[in-house]
């Protein structure tokens, strides 16, 4: 009997040190080898990944949003929606006990409700609201997605109502709803900054709903977050999260390797065999649903003639940029969206690698010893693994037809920002990745009217793709859809407003004691959801 009593004994104090071993644990930090600084952080004002992995991603929340690694929308906020017979009402059922961060300048005395989703839209919408002005106030995915055509109001119905009536259907009306421009900021909080006479506080000290809080940010150096410990979906399985900004993907690598960080994007190429072969790693890959391009600006003569631009085109080797840049890991892109997503059109013939043919054709359009920029990305993206090499390499196909080409860059935010001037001199390499599954993202967004100054950065508009895809917008027949996109895409081959580059696979390497990190279709990198062993 003394002996049980000893046995028993001896577990429970096993037990009780174990619990209070697992009391005392040190929490759980996952670090990113993040490539560059976000522009900021308010998602609404900018079109970057690099911004939306360091704010919507992980701070915010919107009304609907993607099932992680997948395009598929859910609810989020909303927690569930109906539509109007006649498509142009929809009327959003919000959740209940959703709780805004606390931070040092902020408490919240209330739970999220319709004033912050009337807030986050209203100022967007609005060029009267007393925040429309502040801070960037730029608003590119909003603007270039044709809201301010397409949304009457946002109303309040009653606390966790809220109705979005629009002029018009919109097929991918929820869809858009997931992307990051729409995430959803506290109208409280806004009040108070603005009263403080700090209303600008609001997009770099930001508040959210979402899995994680912003704790302190060094520019080009760290951003730290901390779980969000009142989630309204649970606790991430992690504390706390670092983003470690390390813009050269070999000092990515080897911080990888060394364990200083737990994720990285944007492998180079070359180092991939070595990532798939390391026992310590795991190299995920993913289909991109991506684009990369070299946008002419057609405002500026004389790449306002298509002819003109069709020519360079044909200058291009993209099987050459394939094999040195992307070393594998791309296809050559024909058309402005991705063969991943639905509406792609097989038949269009791409632009043929004619040296010959290009410089003919310059000379039959009067255009001789032309010179011009190229602009070649700092940073690396998942449709662009190394524009710099890239912009070399097209330097040298041009010289082949006697285009002069000097290469430019800027450092990335700078970047994005001067390369959206309608009067910009050069062409810009850039690219996309979708932000929902949906051609519109890419055709609207990218190419059409109201995207000109902003991520149009061809500067283009060209009525007859115009009104194919507003057309596109308004039906909701997806085969129907899809025709209208097959006969856009053939109107943007035939007037090449861009040089169509590469498709790219994505790669992503991960630590093997990171538990169910998942690439995302749309490129992002979101950690909730992620454990560390």
């Amino acid at each position: 009997m003394g002996k049980t009593r000893n046995l028993i004994a001896a577990f429970c104090g096993a037990t009780l040190m174990m619990a209070s071993m697992n009391a005392w644990a040190a929490p759980k930090t996952l670090v990113f080898c993040s490539e560059g600084s976000p522009e900021g952080f308010n998602p609404a004002f900018y079109t970057a990944g690099t911004t939306f992995d360091a704010s919507s991603r992980q701070i915010f929340n919107r009304l609907v949003e993607f099932e992680r690694g997948t395009t598929k929308v859910g609810p989020a906020l909303a927690e569930s929606w109906d539509v109007s017979e006649d498509g142009k009402e929809y009327t959003f059922h919000l959740r209940k006990g959703v709780k805004f961060h606390t931070t040092k300048a902020f408490t919240p005395t209330r739970d999220f409700n319709a004033d912050d989703v009337v807030f986050s839209f209203k100022r967007q919408l609005d060029k009267e609201h007393p925040f429309h002005k502040v801070g960037n106030a730029s608003y590119e995915y909003f603007n270039g997605m044709s809201m301010p055509d397409l949304l009457v109001d946002v109303v309040k119905v009653d606390d966790y109502t809220v109705k979005f009536i629009l002029n018009r259907p919109e097929a991918p009306m929820i869809a858009n709803l997931g992307m990051d421009f729409a995430s959803i900021f506290s109208a409280e909080y806004a009040d108070k900054m603005m009263k403080a006479g700090t209303p600008d506080v609001v997009d770099f000290e930001p508040v959210g709903t979402g899995p994680f809080q912003l704790v302190a940010y060094q520019k080009d150096a760290v951003i730290r977050y901390k779980a969000n410990p009142d989630y309204w979906a649970g606790k991430a399985p992690i504390d706390n999260l670092v983003f470690a900004i390390t813009p050269d993907a070999s000092v990515r690598y080897q911080k990888l390797k060394a364990g200083e960080c737990h994720v990285m994007p944007y492998p180079n190429p070359a180092d991939l065999e070595a990532m798939g072969k390391d026992p310590k790693l795991k190299l995920l890959q993913k289909e991109g649903l991506n684009v990369g391009y070299l946008a002419y600006n057609t405002k500026v003569a004389p790449f306002d003639n298509p002819k003109v631009r069709k020519a360079l085109n044909k200058a291009i080797n993209k099987q050459a940029i394939l094999d040195a840049v992307f070393q594998g890991a791309g296809k050559a892109a024909k058309n402005p969206i991705p063969p991943t997503i639905w509406s792609y059109n097989e038949a269009v013939q791409d632009d043929s690698y004619d040296p010959a043919a290009s410089k003919q054709m310059l000379a039959d359009v009067g255009v001789k010893d032309l010179k011009m920029n190229i602009w070649a990305m700092p940073v690396q993206r998942p449709y662009n693994p190394n524009a710099r090499r890239m912009a070399e390499l097209l330097q040298a196909d041009f010289a082949a037809v006697g285009v002069d080409v000097q290469i430019v860059s800027y450092e990335w935010g700078e970047y994005l920002k001067r390369s959206k001037d309608e009067n910009r001199d050069g062409a810009v390499l850039l690219g996309w990745t979708g932000d929902n599954g949906d051609p519109d993202n890419f055709l609207a967004v990218l190419l059409g009217c109201d995207g000109v100054g902003g991520a149009n950065r061809a500067q283009w508009c060209h009525q007859p793709f115009e009104d194919v895809i507003q057309q596109a917008k308004i039906v909701a027949d997806p085969a129907e859809r899809t025709k209208l996109y097959e006969q856009a895409q053939i109107i943007f081959k035939e007037q090449a407003p861009w040089a169509t580059i590469a498709h790219s696979v994505v790669f992503q390497p991960v630590r093997k004691e990171v538990v169910d990190f998942r690439i995302d279709p749309f490129g992002g990198n979101v950690f909730y959801g992620v454990d560390l062993k």
